[in-house]
């Protein structure tokens, strides 16, 4: 009968390999949701057991547990070291009703398991509106509102009938915000009224759901300056600006055009053209804008060219008339100075070779002065003197001694 009541017990304490009731419990199983994010949170102290300890945590629906002896539990975290486990992907109606559990293990030994009854939506924290914008709308604000999310970025408004607290104030009037105006609505988007145009206000927002009197935190306040009607020399002032800039700005854009203009004019179609003698020789007609090529095998032709002194012209003056005494002793002295006309004719003849065309024979020396005693005695037969002794004047020889 012992040996019986025995074995009964250490069945009992024996479950799937697991020796229970020899391990402590995880301490103070607390759940921490909000919207629709399920945390389950324990503690555990593991200078009792002195040995790192594993946690399995399990759920079910309610309605379950109580209509079958054993029923089959989900599994979330199983061995794990943390001291919390997430139930948010598990799929959990919000409007449902479930039982979680989490059990320790240490070296093989299990503790007893700690139960948790969660409702969603009773229990679970209600989170602030996810986003809340202000725009002016004159001398009014305009307040837009979007509502909680879920953990897969749904609306929350979707699962409850929730709707928005909003509290202002005047930044001036009330810096502190201890006299607010409170403004309950069920739509996204609100104007609150009774505001200063060209003020300051601060708003605050809060989700609410009455039925289980859940309530959000408010989120942190939002301030912005309400306008009004525009003065009419505002609106002439910013007319004159808007007018000013538009004819800079097209004036600015008439002269950059006109310079863009000059340099492509300059660049392509410059003022300055070549002389026409110098382009007939850079294309093959003078009409034509393509150079003229030449080839290795061209002759270049050129002519030979003679470059002569300028001569100086030198006045004739007439002597004059002379006595038989005076040409007498002007013979003597042109006979004395034969040499020097002698000279003066070199110099002619040299002139008239230079101003000779190249390749033509040089005039011998007689007849250079046959030449400048001929055209003497024409020149002195025009002015009505005749050579003496078929000398001549040197500066008369030096006049027909050009070319």
């Amino acid at each position: 009968m012992h040996l019986y009541i025995a074995l009964v017990l250490g069945f009992l304490t024996i479950r799937n390999g697991v020796v229970l009731g020899e391990v402590p419990v995880p301490q103070n199983v607390t759940l921490s949701s909000m919207n629709t994010q399920y945390i389950l949170i324990w503690d555990w102290d593991q200078n009792n057991t002195g040995s790192p300890a594993t946690f399995t945590a399990e759920y079910i629906a309610k309605f379950k547990l109580a209509r079958k002896k054993s029923p089959p539990w989900v599994s979330v975290c199983n061995g794990t070291t943390a001291t919390f486990c997430d139930f948010t992907g598990s799929d959990l109606l919000y409007l449902g009703m479930y039982v979680f559990r989490v059990q320790a293990s240490v070296d093989g030994l299990a503790s007893e398991w700690v139960q948790k009854d969660f409702c969603p939506h009773k229990d679970a924290v209600l989170g602030p509106p996810s986003r809340v914008e202000l725009a002016p709308a004159g001398n009014l604000l305009d307040v837009c509102i979007s509502p909680p999310l879920t953990s897969t970025q749904g609306s929350m408004s979707d699962l409850l009938a929730l709707y928005y607290r909003i509290e202002y104030w005047s930044q001036w009037d009330d810096p502190q915000g201890l006299k607010r105006e409170v403004l309950n609505t069920s739509s996204t988007l609100v104007t609150l009224p009774g505001l200063d145009a060209w003020s300051w206000y601060c708003v605050t927002v809060q989700a609410r759901y009455d039925y289980y009197n859940k309530a959000s935190r408010y989120i942190a306040p939002m301030c912005m300056q309400t306008e009004g009607d525009t003065p009419h020399w505002q609106i002439f002032l910013y007319f004159l600006i808007a007018l000013v800039v538009c004819f800079l700005l097209v004036l600015l854009l008439c002269y950059t055009g006109f310079r863009c203009y000059k340099v492509l004019k300059n660049t392509f179609y410059p003022s300055n053209q070549l002389p026409y003698h110098i382009q007939e020789y850079l294309s093959d007609s003078p009409s034509s804008d393509l150079p003229c090529l030449l080839t290795p095998d061209s002759e270049l032709c050129c002519d030979r060219l003679s470059v002569c002194p300028e001569v100086v012209l030198l006045e004739v003056h007439v002597p004059p008339p002379v006595t038989e005494s005076e040409q007498d002793g002007g013979r003597h002295i042109r006979q004395g100075s034969g040499d020097s006309g002698m000279y003066s004719t070199e110099g002619g003849s040299a002139q008239q070779h230079c101003c000779s065309s190249a390749g033509s024979e040089p005039i011998g020396r007689d007849q250079e002065v046959d030449s400048w005693q001929m055209a003497e005695k024409v020149q002195m037969e025009e002015i009505g003197k005749t050579p003496v002794d078929g000398v001549v004047d040197e500066g008369v020889g030096d006049l027909f001694g050009h070319c």
